[in-house]
């Protein structure tokens, strides 16, 4: 769940729905990646990282949410061929997607670093996936524990659910939220890219 969208993986594939209103959920026409076996779906910022079995890690583009594209199917030259769950991690300047791999034992990944992304200061920079570690296990690896969260968490009406280390403000409850997109009428905020002068108020 990211804002007002939850990605869920299905038969399908990758689907998106619309949760401005959390009680009626409604699937955006035409917001499916296609993957064959889609098992969990990790979302950080910009980017769907859905462990897909024979297909690996398979990253998707969601700057525009009701419109994910394929960024990469990712499979370090066919040694990653039974993912079953990704959890993504930073630790300082770098990005990790931590992959339970099946029959493989666990994988890790490199997706960023300032050697081989240069714009990775950037909030979303494009990933760039490098298998730098695996460790075998005795059983299929079938899931990934997630790591802690760098600030507040909240469940889906906003509650919050741990501190993490923060002390002070809390955050947004669910009626708060929906004031940065639901307006007095009930529906989500729209704008479009095209100027109005009509609306343009010259400085007093």
């Amino acid at each position: 769940l990211q804002f007002r969208y939850l990605w869920v993986t299905t038969a399908r594939g990758l689907e998106v729905l619309d949760v401005s209103k959390l009680d009626r959920p409604v699937p955006v026409p035409g917001a499916i990646i296609p993957i064959a076996d889609a098992r969990k779906v990790y979302v950080a910022r910009t980017y769907a990282y859905v462990a897909a079995k024979g297909e690996g890690l398979v990253i998707v583009d969601i700057k525009k949410p009701e419109a994910p594209a394929i960024y990469m199917r990712y499979t370090a030259d066919g040694k990653l061929d039974d993912a079953e769950d990704v959890i993504i991690g930073s630790t300082n300047a770098s990005l990790f997607a931590y992959v339970a791999d099946g029959a493989n034992g666990m994988k890790v990944l490199q997706l960023m670093s300032p050697d081989s992304q240069p714009n990775f200061y950037g909030f979303s920079a494009p990933p760039k996936p490098e298998l730098i570690a695996f460790a075998r296990t005795r059983q299929p690896a079938l899931a990934m524990s997630k790591g802690l969260d760098r600030d507040r968490a909240v469940d889906e009406s906003g509650n919050q659910i741990a501190i993490l280390g923060r002390l002070g403000a809390r955050p947004f409850n669910r009626a708060e939220m929906e004031k940065m997109f639901i307006g007095a009428d009930g529906q989500v905020w729209k704008v479009d890219d095209t100027v109005n002068m009509a609306n343009w108020s010259p400085r007093r």
